[in-house]
């Protein structure tokens, strides 16, 4: 066990700060005040719990700047990417707001000759183990729903981005959500599995990798706690040939680069119908060569630094070992030399399923082009994965492009459009990319007691 958690500059390699880990009994503390405000926050009215978001999405606001610079200094999203994260999650408080009381409210029903009618009740204080590569979006659209719904929230967060997460209690602390309602534990991977034990967890949430996921879902389960698992994603992207293609393009360099490439849900695998094969790959190529690669407090940057230097040379080791395994390097294929933890965008042709490229998520600017003889071939690539986090379908004919979308096993999936997450839409995966939902009235009652009532008619 280390004593400190210590934060890096992604583009320099400077330390930025030092966390020490927080003691048991300050973990306990912790827990207790989140216990504690429970009973308050429970028996808070509705539409109290509504306004506590609309004040949230104020803070956000008003505090954008300083928000995404400290994401943009800890993790290295480019600030313009870093600056519509923050604007996001505004978006998702004031939308939640208005609509998530409704998702709430009981929901009658007339059974034979009796009332009935259900419920949905908090289930108590809910751990969050949470991710960096969007540290505030990956907390906040599953901590406003079940803040909405009553419970209270205990966030571990990635140790990368704790700047971030003290910037996000700052941001509760200025609302009148009582203090503990949102709470953030700084300890290691022996101190979140005495959480979960833990009689006052309720449940657990993880956004994370699939060997995270499982290790902790696996304890959950042992103290029979729910858990809601977003794990990893090896999504395919699928042109056919009738396909717009310089949509397409555009729409493929947005859903493999944003955010360096470091994006659970977002093209991963691209299957192109052979036909098209060629030109497919000249535009792409063309597309991602043009990208602006620097510092990325730099407006103009796209792509910015890898978040750590340990995924960077996990990164590097799947593009070598996929090479070795045939696939053909259109560009790129290496660590950028000088300071900071680059990586050049990448892109991988002539990927089979066999290879590296196409069985594992690739965590970074690396795109794999695998061609497929047409549209049947393309949907049996597309779902031989182990994961199943979402798809891309891109068709002139939209009819088919459904067709092929309906025997996708993706937890979403989009027809000619680039991938995204909003709060009226549920998020979620099948298979290793995980079970339950986040967003919309489903993300709203993952966390809740669907409570049954009876009533005699008389």
């Amino acid at each position: 066990m280390t004593d400190n958690i210590i934060t890096r500059n992604p583009t320099t390699g400077e330390t930025l700060a030092t966390y020490p880990l927080q003691t048991p009994a300050e973990v306990d503390a912790a827990l207790q005040q989140s216990a504690e405000a429970f009973s308050q926050w429970r028996a808070t009215p509705l539409a109290q719990r509504a306004q506590v978001l609309r004040q949230l999405a104020e803070q956000l606001r008003q505090r954008q700047e300083q928000l995404a610079a400290m994401a943009t200094r800890e993790m290295g999203k480019p600030i313009a990417q870093a600056r519509a994260e923050v604007l996001k999650c505004a978006h998702l408080c004031e939308w939640y707001a208005e609509h998530g009381p409704a998702m709430l409210a009981d929901k009658p029903a007339m059974v034979e000759n009796q009332q009935a009618w259900q419920a949905f009740r908090p289930l108590g204080v809910i751990l969050a183990v949470m991710p960096w590569n969007f540290p505030y979006w990956q907390v906040l659209r599953g901590a406003v729903s079940m803040l909405l719904a009553g419970n209270t929230y205990v966030l571990k967060h990635a140790p990368a981005v704790m700047g971030c997460a003290g910037l996000m209690t700052e941001l509760f602390d200025a609302t009148d959500l009582p203090a503990g309602g949102f709470t953030v534990i700084n300890t290691d991977n022996d101190g979140v599995s005495a959480v979960i034990n833990d009689p006052r967890i309720a449940a657990v949430a993880v956004t994370g990798s699939v060997r995270a996921g499982s290790a902790i879902a696996a304890q959950a389960g042992a103290v029979l706690k729910k858990t809601v698992l977003e794990l990893g994603g090896a999504d395919p992207f699928i042109v056919l040939a009738d396909a717009d293609l310089d949509a397409a393009v555009a729409s493929a360099v947005a859903g493999r680069y944003q955010n360096t490439g470091q994006v659970c849900m977002a093209a991963k695998r691209f299957i192109i119908e052979e036909s098209i094969a060629e030109a497919f790959e000249a535009r792409f190529s063309a597309a991602v060569q043009a990208l602006k690669i620097g510092d990325p407090m730099q407006e103009e940057t796209y792509i910015g630094p890898m978040a750590r230097y340990d995924l960077r040379d996990e990164l590097d080791r799947q593009v070598q070992q996929t090479l070795q395994e045939g696939a053909r390097l259109v560009i790129g294929g290496h660590k950028l030399e000088g300071a900071g933890n680059y990586y050049a965008p990448t892109i991988l042709a002539d990927v089979t399923p066999a290879m590296t490229a196409f069985q594992q998520e690739i965590f970074g600017p690396v795109a794999a082009i695998t061609v497929a003889r047409d549209a049947e071939h393309a949907l049996a690539l597309a779902n031989n994965s182990e994961f199943g986090l979402s798809a891309t379908v891109w068709s002139g004919d939209e009819t088919r492009a459904q067709q092929l979308a309906d025997q996708l096993e993706t937890g979403a999936v989009f027809i000619n459009g680039n991938g995204a997450s909003d709060p009226r839409v549920a998020i979620g995966g099948v298979k290793k990319s995980g079970y339950g939902r986040e967003l919309s009235s489903f993300g709203v009652h993952e966390f809740c007691n669907i409570q049954t009532i009876w009533k005699n008619r008389r």
